[in-house]
């Protein structure tokens, strides 16, 4: 018997909390043992050097589905401790997640054995084994034309819409749980280069068709430009990324660009990737950070690919930082503030 959409929505997934475990001794134990346990212990300690240098910026970097997987808390107890200044993500993980999940609604548990033609008829959309009903996307599609509709008709960043999407939530949200949210009271940048590639695209969509002359855009080059300032003012940075693709790339390009501008910036210092890609296709995602290194973007010094699936060590190598406690004494960096007429960045 084929179950209903109000029993197939009915087991939501819950965000892990990386504060209630130990996880020190664990990764601390993976170190002297072999294949990916070794890797991830040691990118666990270079994302902890990262939070030691009192010089370092932390960019992390988004791809893949995180948020509807259960990894929304991880990023909120970064930004909570102080663990990152910058984030760089797709549009799923900002928008149609996180975004999504500060309206009110949520992810559902699911299988990938569900019949995907039922769900359609449904209305349900299927990310693996987790489930999102689509009529409350579209309520995320036109909540994101309205934030468009009340703004002034001109190009905007990425960064500069998400923070509009974070003062609508401070007003109008349904949870304060909101990587969005938090990001906007904290002023860490959100970036998300390909903005369209989202429920953001299907907002935007509408909102310049009911303003065809008059509209809200999204400049991508702005994006590169203020990305590429941050990386000016902040001179040392590290990169933990998760997944690969254009939150990656876009991150690591930022150190030639600036350079073509005539800056003096370093390499990254530090960099950590977390990947299921394969590097011998020549595709980016599974491109190493050695790779990098040659195109002048990433320092091989401090640097370590884990090539695991990222529910599983992300949180480990996040939990391991947050349970050595460099957090404690690490200033607040306030990088939104470098795109202010009359405020420069701070560190607190």
């Amino acid at each position: 018997m084929e179950k209903t959409k109000t029993e197939l929505l009915s087991t939501e997934v819950r965000h892990l909390d990386i504060t209630k475990f130990d996880f020190v001794n664990l990764v601390e134990s993976m170190q002297h043992t072999a294949f990916q346990a070794r890797n991830l212990a040691r990118a666990a300690k270079i994302y902890n050097q990262m939070l030691e240098d009192k010089n370092c910026g932390v960019i992390l970097c988004l791809a893949g589905s995180l948020i509807s997987a259960g990894l929304k808390k991880v990023i909120l107890d970064m930004i909570d401790n102080n663990m990152v200044d910058v984030i760089v993500s797709t549009g799923a993980n900002i928008v149609d997640q996180d975004f999504f999940e500060g309206l009110g609604f949520k992810h559902y548990q699911g299988s990938p054995h569900l019949d995907d033609i039922t769900l359609q008829s449904l209305a349900i959309d299927r990310i693996y084994d987790t489930l999102i009903d689509e009529d409350q996307l579209r309520i995320c599609d036109n909540t994101l034309c309205d934030i468009a509709d009340s703004m002034e008709p001109k190009p905007y960043s990425s960064r500069e819409f998400i923070q509009e999407m974070g003062r609508y939530l401070e007003k109008h949200g349904k949870t304060k749980d909101s990587i969005v949210l938090r990001a906007y009271q904290k002023n860490i940048p959100i970036f998300v280069p390909a903005f369209s590639d989202c429920s953001a695209g299907f907002g935007l969509v509408m909102h310049q068709v009911k303003h065809p002359t008059q509209h809200v855009s999204i400049d991508s080059v702005k994006d590169f430009r203020e990305l590429t300032q941050l990386k000016i003012a902040a001179k040392e940075t590290g990169l933990l990324m998760v997944g690969g693709g254009v939150p990656k790339n876009f991150a690591q390009d930022v150190v030639v660009a600036a350079e073509l501008l005539g800056a003096e910036v370093p390499l990254h210092k530090y960099a950590v990737q977390i990947t299921v890609a394969d590097e011998r296709d020549g595709a980016l995602s599974g491109s190493t950070l050695r790779e990098a290194c040659s195109w002048g973007k990433v320092s091989v010094v401090h640097e370590q690919m884990v090539y695991s699936e990222a529910t599983l060590a992300f949180p480990l190598i996040v939990g391991y930082a947050y349970g050595k406690g460099a957090w404690k004494t690490r200033g607040q960096r306030t990088y939104s503030k470098l795109f202010t007429k009359t405020a420069t960045a701070t560190v607190a």
